[in-house]
């Protein structure tokens, strides 16, 4: 006669045994066998499946954040970035997954978690107050490389630090300053930032002309160099809207200010600046418009000059 083993309520593998009739060394290899290693294959695949469900979602939420105004949605460095950092969002959330997972699987072992997960507890405090700055510029850095603030290459102003970024990453960004200086700033520092490259740049120059000028003649010379800036081809691809006169901006002792604006690709400002500057001194020159003569500069001279006397 077979004894059937006393089993717990919830204690499948026993009962099976009972119910195959098994009793010993079979007995124990068929209820170990179905005890624990199903209980961690059952985990393995939960969580499998998991960090492929939660990994997709996370991803497609960083990517959604990329898209979220129709300027970051046209850019091809957002693009690439919101996918590099989908990628690393969907790996987070499959190491904490499978951290789960594993943390799980020691319980099914009988691996007592308490001690460590009581001295995981005391470090993670620990960190978490000498860590606070870190983790805030890790999470600015994230999204200022989601919402594409900046990038490598374009001159910014940040925190009174003007220069060109030389690298981003979650923690700091790398920056060149006019004069050669690095700056290095912490992301977490960062509440305003100034991109001078990013869609479109305002080209301004500004045109010093005497009081008694013929202005309607001045006008339509620099109307007419606007025009042959606008159709000639060196700059036909850098213009995004032609430069155009917008008249008397200024007028002062030293003579009437003339404002001639332009938009352009970034960068390319300033060069575009130069080149319709010269154009337009050129034409004046050759119409005979002069240009208005800076105020002169008085040097005033003190001579000291005495008299002596020699006293007898």
């Amino acid at each position: 006669m077979v004894l059937a083993v006393a089993c717990a309520n919830d204690d499948y593998a026993c009962e099976l045994v009972n119910k195959l009739g098994l009793t010993g060394f079979w007995a124990r290899t068929v209820q170990f066998l179905l005890d624990k290693p199903l209980k961690i294959l059952i985990v393995i695949i939960v969580a499998a499946i998991l960090s492929r469900i939660l990994g997709r979602l996370a991803r497609r939420a960083v990517e959604t954040m990329a898209g979220i105004t129709p300027v970051r949605r046209a850019s091809a460095r957002a693009d690439q970035r919101a996918r590099t950092l989908a990628a690393v969002t969907g790996s987070v959330v499959r190491i904490v997954v499978w951290t789960t997972a594993g943390l799980t699987i020691f319980g099914v072992l009988g691996i007592s978690l308490g001690p460590l997960i009581a001295g995981a507890s005391i470090v993670g405090v620990a960190l978490g107050f000498g860590a606070q700055a870190l983790v805030r510029d890790f999470l600015s850095g994230f999204f200022i490389l989601v919402e594409d603030q900046y990038g490598v290459g374009d001159s910014v102003n940040v925190g009174g630090a003007k220069g060109t970024v030389e690298e981003v990453t979650l923690r700091v960004t790398r920056m060149r300053a006019d004069d050669g200086n690095v700056w290095f700033v912490p992301n977490g520092e960062i509440r305003k930032v100034a991109n001078a490259t990013m869609g479109w740049q305002r080209a301004l120059i500004d045109i010093l002309l005497p009081l008694d000028v013929d202005l309607d003649r001045a006008l339509s010379a620099m109307t007419e160099e606007c025009d042959a800036m606008r159709h000639d081809p060196a700059w036909a691809a850098e213009i995004v809207e032609g430069p155009q006169v917008l008249g008397v901006d200024a007028m002062s002792a030293d003579g009437l200010t003339i404002r001639v604006t332009a938009r352009t690709e970034p960068k390319r400002q300033d060069a575009f600046a130069r080149s319709l500057r010269a154009r337009i001194a050129s034409r004046l020159r050759r119409d005979g418009i002069a240009l208005a003569k800076p105020p002169a500069t008085a040097a005033t001279t003190t001579e000291t000059s005495g008299t002596g006397a020699d006293a007898e």
